[in-house]
C-alpha cells in the first residue's frame, strides 16, 4: 500500500469556493480527503482560514502562487502562508510569451533558486508546477529539465503533473524517477482514451495511476494531489469524489 496521504488542489472546485470557500471545503473533508491545495485563500485572514483547516481537519499540502506575487511582496506572502501553516508554495503557470530558450530556463532556475532559499529560511519549501510546455525542447534538453538544473535541490522541488507528461508524450512514472528525493507532490490527474485528451477522474483513463502509486513511495512522494482542471459540465465534487475511490482501490491509504 501506498501510506502517502491525498490532497485536492482547489482550482478544480475554483466555481464552488467562489462561492462558498468555508462550505466547500466542509464537503471535501466529508469525501475523505487528508488536505487541499490552494488556489486562492478565499479572502480569509491567515488566521482564519488555519483555523477553519483545523477544525475540518484538513492539512495545507501546499498552495499555488503566481511568480509575480512572491518577487514583489515577498515577505507579505511569506508572512501570510506561514501563519496559515502552509509548508510549501508551489508557482503554478507562466505567460506563454515567457517560454523559450535555455537561458530563458536558466535564469528561471536561478531566480526560484533564490527565492527558494529565502522561503526554506522561513520553513517553506518551493516547488514548481509543470504543465506540457516545459517538455519542449532547447538544445536538445527539456525547458524543465534546464529550470531543475539551474538551482539546488533543496531550494526548488517539483509537482509532477503526471497528465501533463503523458500529454508531452513521456511516462511519468519513468519521468518521476528522474527526481527522487525532489518530488514531495504529484499532481493525480488522468487523460480520456478517446483521443481527445481530455482531463479525467483519476483511474478511469489511460495514464498508469497504479504504475505511479507503486512507484510513488520509493520516490520519497509527500502527497498526492487529484486535479481535474475541468470537467465539462459534469460535478466537480462527484469528479474528486470518483478520483479519491479509486486512488483507495489502488491501495492508497
Amino acid at each position: 500500500m501506498a501510506n502517502i496521504p491525498v490532497g485536492v488542489q482547489l482550482y478544480t472546485l475554483r466555481d464552488l469556493t467562489a462561492k462558498d470557500f468555508s462550505g466547500t471545503l466542509e464537503k471535501v473533508a466529508a469525501i475523505g480527503y487528508a488536505g487541499v491545495e490552494l488556489a486562492g485563500t478565499g479572502g480569509l485572514s491567515a488566521a482564519d482560514l488555519k483555523k477553519l483547516l483545523e477544525r475540518l481537519k484538513l492539512r495545507a499540502c501546499g498552495a499555488h502562487v503566481g511568480l509575480g506575487e512572491l518577487e514583489g511582496s515577498f515577505d507579505k506572502t511569506a508572512d501570510y502562508y506561514s501563519e496559515a501553516g502552509v509548508k510549501t508554495i508551489i508557482m503554478p503557470w507562466l505567460p506563454a510569451d515567457q517560454r523559450t530558450g535555455t537561458d530563458f530556463w536558466k535564469t528561471l532556475g536561478k531566480k526560484l533558486n533564490d527565492i527558494g532559499a529565502k522561503l526554506r529560511a522561513r520553513g517553506i519549501t518551493l516547488a514548481y508546477h509543470n504543465h506540457d510546455f516545459e517538455f519542449a525542447k532547447t538544445d536538445g534538453q527539456y525547458g524543465l529539465d534546464i529550470l531543475f538544473a539551474s538551482a539546488e535541490p533543496q531550494n526548488l522541488k517539483m509537482e509532477l503533473d503526471v497528465f501533463w507528461a503523458q500529454y508531452a508524450g513521456e511516462n511519468p512514472a519513468t519521468y518521476a524517477a528522474k527526481y527522487k528525493g525532489r518530488l514531495p507532490l504529484l499532481h493525480m490527474k488522468d487523460m480520456t482514451s478517446d483521443g481527445q485528451k481530455h482531463f479525467a477522474p483519476v483511474g478511469t483513463g489511460l495514464v498508469n495511476i497504479a504504475e505511479i502509486v507503486k512507484i510513488a513511495p520509493s520516490l520519497d512522494v509527500q502527497w498526492f494531489v487529484v486535479e481535474q482542471d475541468d470537467c465539462y459540465g459534469a460535478s466537480p465534487l462527484d469528479a474528486i469524489r470518483t478520483s479519491l475511490e479509486n486512488l483507495r482501490k489502488l491501495g492508497v491509504v
